[in-house]
C-alpha cells in the first residue's frame, strides 16, 4: 500500500461517516443562479452613442454644397513587389493636370516613366526657389516641407507621408519653381515623373495632348481659401460707389449618401424555444447577443468602409502627420486648430496611451470629464473617446480622428431611418421568417445607417501614429 492511500484512511477514519448531503449531489436539486450569457465583442460603442443621428426618410441623404473649384486633391496608390514600387497608373488621375483623363494606355506609358529614387533622411529632394521640371510621389517615408520663418530661421510648414505628390504644377507651367524645400524626415522611397518625359509622351498621345492644354487654359477663377467660388461683396466704401452684383453657385453634382445595410439570419430550433425558456428566454438572449454584434459591426463601418467611413472620407487636406511619430500635445492642438467646434477626439486606446506616456514624458496632466458615469480624458476641453475600430497597422501606427458633429453646426452625422416595420431599436429590425421544415425558426436581422461628412474642414485625421515607441 501506498504512503498516499495510507494517509487518505486515516484522515477518512479521523473525521468520521458522512453525516449531511453533499453539494455536488444537492446541486441535481437546486435551481443555480446564473448569468445571462456574456460576450466579449461587446464595447463602449462612443460613436453610435455620441454621434447625432439623423432621419433619412427616401432612404438617401444629399449633401449640398457650395460650388468648389479645386480638383485633383487626393492621394495616390502605390504597388510593391519586393523593392521595387510602381504607381498604379489610374492612380495618376489624382494630379490636378491629369483629373478626369482615361486613356488607359497613355496612362499605363505614365506610369512606366517613373523612376524610383530613395532619399535617406535629412537628404533634399528639392530646393526652395529653384525651377521645379518633376512631380515627385512619396511610395514610403515623410517628407518635411522647409520654409523661411519671419527672422529668416528655418520652419517646418507641414509633413508629407505615404501617398501624398508634390510639384505637380511642373507638367503645365513651364516656369513654375519651389515654394519650399523638401527635406526627407525618414528615409523616403519616391517615384519621379519628369515634365520632359510627359511632354514627349503628349506630342505623340494627341489626347493627352488636348487634355493638358486644355486645363492650361482653364481661366483662373476667384475662389475663397476653401476653393469655393467666390461672392463679390463690398465693404468700407462711402459716398455712391457702385455695390457689386453677385449670387451664391452650388455645385451642380452634389454627393449622395445611400443607407448601408447589415444583416444576418437567426435560427432557432423550436424545441429550444419551447422547452428551454426559463429562466431566460433563448429567443431573447439569442437576439440580444445577434444585435450586440450587428451594432458593433455598424460602429467598425462608419470608421473603415471605404464608401461613408470617417478614415476613407476625410479631405486630404485635413489629414496630418505627426512630426515625431508618436501623438505629442502639439500634434492634437494642430488637428484642432483646423477646425472650429471640435466635439470629439475617437482614437484606439493604445493611441490614447501613447498620447498619455507623451504627456507624461513633458510633465503634463490631461483633464477628464464624466460622461454617462465613465471618466473620459480630454484635451484642451475636448473628450477623447476610446475605439478599437480604428486600425493598427502591421507597422503599428494608427489615426486619430477629431471631427465637429451635428447638422446645424455643419458638422459629421450619422444617417438613419428609424420607423421601419418590425423595428426593436431605431433603424434596427427583426422580422419574422417562418418555420423550415426541420422545425427551426428564421428571424432576418437588419440595421440601416451610414454616415455623412457635411463640410470637409469637420473632420480631420491625424495618420501614421506610432503605438509602440517608449522614450
Amino acid at each position: 500500500m501506498s504512503v498516499g492511500s495510507v494517509g487518505d484512511e486515516v484522515r477518512a477514519e479521523q473525521a468520521g461517516p458522512q453525516q449531511s448531503l453533499g453539494t455536488a449531489a444537492a446541486r441535481n436539486l437546486a435551481t443555480t443562479t446564473k448569468s445571462a450569457p456574456q460576450m466579449q465583442e461587446i464595447t463602449s460603442r462612443w460613436l453610435l452613442r455620441m454621434l447625432p443621428w439623423v432621419q433619412v426618410q427616401g432612404g438617401t441623404y444629399r449633401v449640398n454644397r457650395r460650388l468648389s473649384y479645386s480638383v485633383g486633391d487626393g492621394r495616390v496608390t502605390f504597388v510593391q513587389t519586393g523593392e521595387r514600387v510602381a504607381v498604379i497608373p489610374a492612380e495618376l488621375g489624382e494630379l490636378p493636370a491629369l483629373r478626369g483623363y482615361d486613356d488607359e494606355e497613355a496612362l499605363n506609358e505614365l506610369a512606366s516613366r517613373c523612376v524610383q529614387r530613395q532619399y535617406a533622411a535629412g537628404e533634399i529632394i528639392a530646393t526652395a526657389g529653384e525651377p521645379t521640371d518633376r512631380v515627385h510621389l512619396l511610395a514610403h517615408g515623410k517628407v518635411e516641407q522647409i520654409g523661411e520663418g519671419p527672422y529668416g530661421d528655418e520652419a517646418i510648414l507641414g509633413v508629407l507621408a505615404d501617398g501624398s505628390y508634390f510639384g505637380d504644377s511642373s507638367l503645365t507651367h513651364a516656369d513654375a519653381t519651389w515654394e519650399w524645400t523638401a527635406r526627407a524626415a525618414t528615409t523616403c522611397t519616391v517615384l519621379e515623373l519628369t515634365r520632359d518625359d510627359v511632354r514627349n509622351l503628349a506630342e505623340r498621345a494627341t489626347s493627352l495632348g488636348a487634355h493638358l492644354a486644355g486645363f492650361a487654359a482653364l481661366p483662373h477663377q476667384r475662389t475663397n481659401r476653401y476653393g469655393e467660388a467666390a461672392i463679390d461683396l463690398s465693404a468700407g466704401h462711402v459716398g455712391e460707389a457702385v455695390v457689386p452684383h453677385t449670387y451664391v453657385d452650388y455645385d451642380a453634382s452634389p454627393r449622395e449618401y445611400e443607407l448601408s445595410v447589415a444583416q444576418t439570419v437567426l435560427k432557432v430550433h423550436s424545441r429550444v424555444a419551447d422547452l428551454y425558456n426559463q429562466p431566460m428566454n433563448q429567443t431573447e438572449q439569442q437576439l440580444r447577443l445577434t444585435v450586440e454584434a450587428l451594432r458593433e459591426r455598424q460602429e467598425h463601418e462608419l470608421i473603415n468602409n471605404r464608401e461613408f467611413g470617417l478614415l476613407s472620407n476625410c479631405d486630404y487636406g485635413q489629414r496630418l502627420q505627426p512630426h515625431d511619430g508618436v501623438p505629442s500635445p502639439d500634434d492634437m492642438d494642430e488637428l484642432l486648430s483646423r477646425r472650429r467646434g471640435s466635439k470629439m477626439f475617437l482614437a484606439h486606446p493604445r493611441a490614447i496611451a501613447a498620447f498619455g506616456r507623451e504627456c507624461n514624458r513633458r510633465g503634463l496632466v490631461p483633464e477628464s470629464i464624466e460622461i454617462n458615469g465613465n471618466r473620459i480624458p480630454t484635451w484642451r476641453g475636448v473628450p477623447i473617446y476610446p475605439c478599437n475600430k480604428i486600425p493598427i497597422s502591421d507597422a503599428r501606427t494608427t489615426s486619430i480622428i477629431c471631427m465637429r458633429t451635428g447638422e446645424s453646426d455643419q458638422g459629421v452625422i450619422g444617417l438613419h431611418q428609424t420607423g421601419i416595420p418590425d423595428e426593436i431599436e431605431p433603424s434596427l429590425s427583426v422580422r419574422f421568417m417562418g418555420i423550415d421544415e426541420q422545425a427551426i425558426i428564421s428571424y432576418l436581422v437588419t440595421a440601416y445607417y451610414s454616415a455623412a461628412v457635411l463640410v470637409p474642414d469637420a473632420l480631420g485625421v491625424l495618420e501614421n501614429v506610432e503605438v509602440s515607441r517608449w522614450h
